[in-house]
């Protein structure tokens, strides 16, 4: 089978650095190429994949300069310690205001990346910017961001039914009030905040309905400051944000607890894991995955001083988890329900059918290959573990984290194939290198 990886059963042991962050890599480099004072920032520990790579190639064509750099011994860096770090180096050289032109950027399957960029477009002086993606992208809903753009005097439009393909006009973004809907997706806040630093006036961002996802709201809010920019958050409702400037910084990238948990679950599934190199110290709302495998009784422990995190093998209890502010865990908990005593009940991850892929309905499916029983809900799942999981062969739908949790479950049974390989370099490009290292029987087929 073209694209697939053939699974056996395995006990794995080891220890893996945990690659660093998707969403902070995203937020400095889209506010690194804001910076306009004459100096450069400097991203280490920078994330190298595919979703990040759009948001660099997206920032070039808006005219930022990002040289990527090898070692921390090239010229125009201070030498640093690199111990415990597995990214790069970026050279960012921003601009407050994007030359004049007409531009257009592929931002592939990154939500991240044409969400972020379609309200930085704005501040292109004159001209306007083409935004698009690949087939799953192109069906992920902006009408909400774009109508809060609209609000705040950008010209903005989808070119199909409030879906990719964008154009945004450029001419700088006026400010002023605007209100948009928490209940779809934390990247439209992070889109508003982080180029209203220069709206011709100070703006007023208001939330309406529930806000999920609120720790990346918290990144993009961390991140900000990191260059200088300062947000007032009202309880998630409400945002204020005041003319400003930002400025250059260096910042180190943090490991990334959406990979880690993965990693971790990994461990309580088949064996004993330590992930190293985690930073406890900037917000991330996946890091919740320590406290969920306390609740379900994994054998866990936590080093925050050496940033490391070692989980065993477990039988695990079972749950209900609201996963509201971390629907990037569902896939992650689902797996884990796998090998769990009683019944995981999963709630508040309806957003999660608007990810790469509805999540929801394609776990509910492919756990169902394995034996389990599992009631699909509106926001969320029932799964009821197997005494004994079935060999399968399943379908990852091209969703890096659906391919990555699919591969772990699959180490429970004698001989399972997973379909999707090549979704791996979206966020974790080294997945199946770091899971054959620990000892996991995998083999890249077809």
């Amino acid at each position: 089978m073209r694209d697939s990886v053939e699974v056996r059963r395995s006990r794995i042991d080891g220890s893996i650095l945990c690659p660093p962050s998707k969403s902070y890599t995203h937020r400095a480099i889209v506010i690194s190429s804001l910076v306009d004072d004459g100096k450069a920032s400097i991203v280490r520990n920078a994330l190298l994949a595919r979703d990040t790579n759009a948001t660099i190639h997206g920032c070039r064509v808006l005219g930022s300069y990002i040289e990527v750099v090898d070692d921390e011994d090239e010229e125009g860096i201070s030498k640093g310690n690199s111990s415990g770090k597995r990214g790069r180096i970026l050279i960012i050289h921003g601009r407050r205001e994007f030359s004049i032109g007409y531009r257009e950027i592929d931002a592939e399957n990154s939500g991240t990346t044409i969400r972020i960029l379609a309200a930085i477009s704005a501040l292109v002086k004159e001209g306007s910017t083409l935004l698009y993606g690949d087939s799953s992208l192109n069906r992920r809903p902006m009408q909400p961001l774009l109508d809060a753009l609209k609000q705040l005097g950008v010209q903005c439009r989808s070119l199909a039914d409030g879906t990719p393909p964008l154009l945004v006009n450029g001419n700088g973004i006026e400010g002023g009030y605007a209100r948009i809907t928490g209940s779809i997706s934390s990247q439209f806040i992070s889109a508003l905040l982080i180029p209203s630093v220069y709206a011709r006036h100070d703006v007023e961002l208001s939330v309406g309905g529930e806000q999920v996802s609120k720790p990346y709201i918290d990144s993009t809010i961390a991140t900000m400051k990191i260059f200088s920019a300062v947000v007032d958050n009202y309880d998630y409702r409400q945002y204020s944000i005041a003319r400003q400037e930002y400025k250059h910084a260096n910042f180190t990238v943090p490991g990334d607890f959406s990979s880690a948990a993965i990693m971790l679950a990994a461990g309580a599934l088949a064996g004993s894991v330590r992930v190293e190199g985690l930073d406890f110290t900037l917000p991330q709302g996946d890091s919740r995955i320590v406290d969920i495998l306390r609740d379900m009784g994994a054998s866990i422990h936590v080093d925050t001083g050496r940033g490391m995190v070692h989980v065993e093998e477990s039988r695990l209890d079972g749950g209900s988890f609201n996963l509201a502010d971390t629907p990037d865990l569902l896939p992650v908990v689902a797996v884990l329900a796998l090998k769990s005593k009683g019944s995981v009940e999963i709630r508040g991850v309806a957003h999660a059918r608007f990810k790469e892929t509805d999540r929801i309905a394609n776990l509910a499916r492919e756990l169902s290959k394995f034996g389990a029983v599992v009631k699909e809900m509106d926001d969320g799942l029932v799964i009821i573990p197997p005494k004994t999981l079935s060999n399968a062969v399943l379908e990852s739908y091209d969703d890096h984290r659906l391919f990555m949790v699919l591969c772990i479950a699959s180490m429970l049974t004698e001989h399972s194939v997973v379909r999707g390989v090549s979704s791996v370099d979206v966020s974790y490009p080294s997945f199946l290198d770091d899971l054959a290292s620990i000892g996991a029987d995998v083999k890249v087929i077809g």
